[in-house]
């Protein structure tokens, strides 16, 4: 009866990383379970029976064809325990460095879904738990002088990763790259107080700015260009068109006339001006006009200087 074996699970390997068995597709797999030896493609020696996956963990029982020389050879050292090690080749899909699927002692990222694509019997491997990675077409060989390219956490390289942090922050400062701390932190702490500064002066121009809005505000207002319920619209325009543009809209707005300037009322004089109360109020270059256009005016601020009807002219 042939022997179960495990053929990958969750543990660590001596690269530093780790391939999650419920991350790991075996739907193609199954339907062709090649068994190769060495993971080398043409040496075929049987096939996997009964792939599992279960407990964190694949599993399955290897059937020698002993079609060749080579796969009986290795059934026989199968059999007798000098070739024990099964692994695995498998297309890396995805990796991850977050905290939850790492463990202690991981240099690399885990890689948290794969497709599996072959399972080799194999002399010496990294560890009891080798395998063989695809990345990007490239194959990974976990196994004794194996090449891994996989990348290294970034939380294993703090010293590198801070160092490239450092020369992009003292680049950004205008400084050169080999700026040690110190350089860096006094040109922070100017930028901080530039920000200050300019902060301040925004804030004092932009005081300055309303106080001159409100001042031509209540100078359109004082001129009667605009009714005083209208203070706080036109404060609001200025604050959005400028206080030069504000000014030139109160230029081309004319002052309001009261009704009583633009009507002459009775008794009053020619020309709609105020009514005059005596005749030494009417200028000299006017007391003519009035003689002759408004004779029963005239006839008034006579008799309200002299305290006599005027003598007939007329």
């Amino acid at each position: 009866m042939s022997k179960r074996v495990r053929i990958s699970n969750d543990s660590l390997n001596s690269y530093g990383t780790r391939v999650l068995t419920s991350g790991m597709d075996v739907g193609q797999y199954c339907r062709n379970p090649v068994l190769l030896y060495q993971h080398e493609r043409g040496n075929v020696i049987g096939y996997v029976k009964d792939l599992k996956v279960e407990n964190d963990e694949v599993t399955g029982e290897l059937m020698f064809d002993e079609a060749s020389e080579l796969s009986k050879r290795c059934k026989k050292q199968y059999e007798f325990g000098s070739l024990r090690m099964v692994s695995i080749g498998i297309d890396i899909l995805e990796m991850s460095e977050e905290k939850e699927v790492l463990v202690q002692g991981q240099t690399s990222p885990t890689i948290t879904k794969s497709k599996l694509f072959e399972v080799s019997l194999v002399d010496i491997g990294a560890n009891d738990d080798a395998i063989v990675l695809q990345k990007d077409g490239k194959r990974i060989t976990l196994g004794k002088d194996g090449e891994c390219p996989l990348p290294v956490l970034n939380i294993n390289k703090p010293n590198q990763q801070k160092e490239m942090e450092q020369k992009k922050l003292a680049l950004q400062l205008g400084l050169p790259e080999t700026a040690d701390e110190s350089a860096i932190e006094a040109a922070i702490e100017q930028l901080k107080t530039s920000k200050a500064e300019n902060e301040t002066l925004r804030k004092d121009k932009d005081t300055l700015t309303l106080a001159g809005i409100t001042a031509a505000v209540d100078t359109a207002i004082g001129e009667k260009r605009i009714g005083a319920d209208k203070k706080e619209q036109f404060i609001e325009l200025g604050k959005k068109v400028g206080l030069e543009e504000l000014q030139n809209i109160f230029a081309a707005m004319s002052p309001q006339v009261k009704l009583s300037r633009t009507i002459v009322p009775q008794g009053g004089t020619f020309g709609g001006q105020a009514t005059y109360s005596k005749l030494s109020e009417v200028p000299s270059d006017r007391l003519m006009e009035i003689r002759e256009k408004q004779p029963d005016e005239y006839k008034r601020l006579y008799k309200a200087e002299y305290g006599i009807d005027c003598a007939d002219y007329m």
